[in-house]
């Protein structure tokens, strides 16, 4: 889902406030086209382990992995599916002032875009569920919506990224499955030719 897709839907997605302790982020579920899909409390469960600084709204995308793979190399040049992609709302001061006229909780943070199908095998391979899966991967996109950048930042989106797990219950997390499996995952992912800042996409 390209940036603001989920705006031009024909049905609202599903939507979670979140608790009493994260009440400022709404958290929208669904499909490339803003249509309903099958993730029960993946929104809710967001929105409850969420930072505190985060508030507004944010889309969670659940797409085919073909279609992740388009957004892959349209935006990194990287022809495959991957995980998961984060699309940041912009820099434009304006797209962070809440607007009352906007049907979308404001401000809008940004779009999560996740590879069902890779998300599958993903979770067949750590050996849990997929909710759990799609619970790893929307926090982690989060994270990069708010600015953490685990290529750059000396460990501290790792730290952040434990601690939030381990509150909602979660045990490894992407970065530490990433390591694990591939020390030399950061310098991979530069040499895919990852780029930060602006509206590009973030893995």
């Amino acid at each position: 889902m390209a940036p603001g897709e989920h705006r031009r839907g024909r049905r609202a997605p599903v939507v979670a406030s979140g608790s009493s302790r994260t009440p400022h982020l709404r958290v929208l579920v669904g499909d490339e086209r803003g249509r309903p899909v099958s993730a029960p409390g993946l929104a809710r469960w967001l929105a409850q382990v969420a930072p505190a600084r985060a508030r507004g709204a944010v889309s969670v995308a659940l797409v085919g992995d073909a279609r992740v793979r388009a957004l892959n190399r349209r935006y990194r040049r990287v022809d495959r599916p991957t995980d998961v992609l984060s699309f940041p709302a912009g820099p434009n001061p304006k797209s962070r002032i809440p607007n009352p006229q906007s049907p979308i909780p404001n401000p809008f943070l940004g779009d999560i875009v996740i590879a069902r199908g890779v998300a599958r095998r993903q979770a067949r391979e750590a050996g849990h569920a997929e909710l759990t899966e799609l619970r790893v991967l929307a926090l982690h996109g989060l994270l990069h919506l708010m600015g953490y950048d685990h290529d750059r930042d000396n460990g501290r989106m790792q730290r952040v990224e434990r601690r939030l797990r381990r509150k909602g219950g979660l045990g490894e997390g992407l970065l530490e499955r990433a390591a694990t499996s591939c020390p030399g995952y950061a310098r991979a992912q530069r040499r895919e030719g990852v780029r930060r800042g602006g509206g590009a996409p973030r893995r």
